[in-house]
């Protein structure tokens, strides 16, 4: 199948697919007469791979690294639960770290009038750069 149907059938699009295919993480497709892609099935079931990981929130090194695991069939699978509770545990603290960030929007909204007057807690915030004189 060409790259539009293989973009079609991943959900990929076809810049993506050329990108992966550019960094390694798919290997180069066989080209037809025309000079056209030629993705097989092997090559759906790789790119179907590196999206659910992207979905997962892996980085493109991470993807790499799964799919030399997914591939090696004498792998250890502890291999591959540790790079996944690595990835597991940036995941938590990007979430702390957002929890943080909604908690001080949240005290600067509640502190925030939201009526006709010019005062804003959230912009005097903006302004100085954090460091809001309601937070705490």
């Amino acid at each position: 199948m060409n790259i539009g149907q293989a973009a079609r059938a991943s959900g990929l699009t076809p810049k993506m697919i050329r990108y992966y295919e550019a960094i390694g993480l798919l290997p180069a497709a066989g080209r037809r007469d025309n000079g056209y892609r030629q993705f097989d099935e092997q090559d759906l079931h790789t790119l179907a791979f590196i999206r659910r990981a992207r979905d997962l929130g892996f980085t493109l090194e991470e993807v790499g690294r799964l799919l030399q695991l997914w591939q090696d069939r004498q792998r250890a699978s502890a291999d591959v639960k540790a790079l996944a509770a690595a990835h597991i545990e940036r995941l938590n603290r990007k979430i702390a770290e957002l929890a943080g960030l909604r908690d001080t929007l949240q005290e600067l909204v509640d502190h925030c009038h939201g009526d006709h007057r010019p005062d804003c807690p959230i912009l005097r915030d903006l302004e100085s750069g954090g460091g809001c004189g309601h937070c705490h």
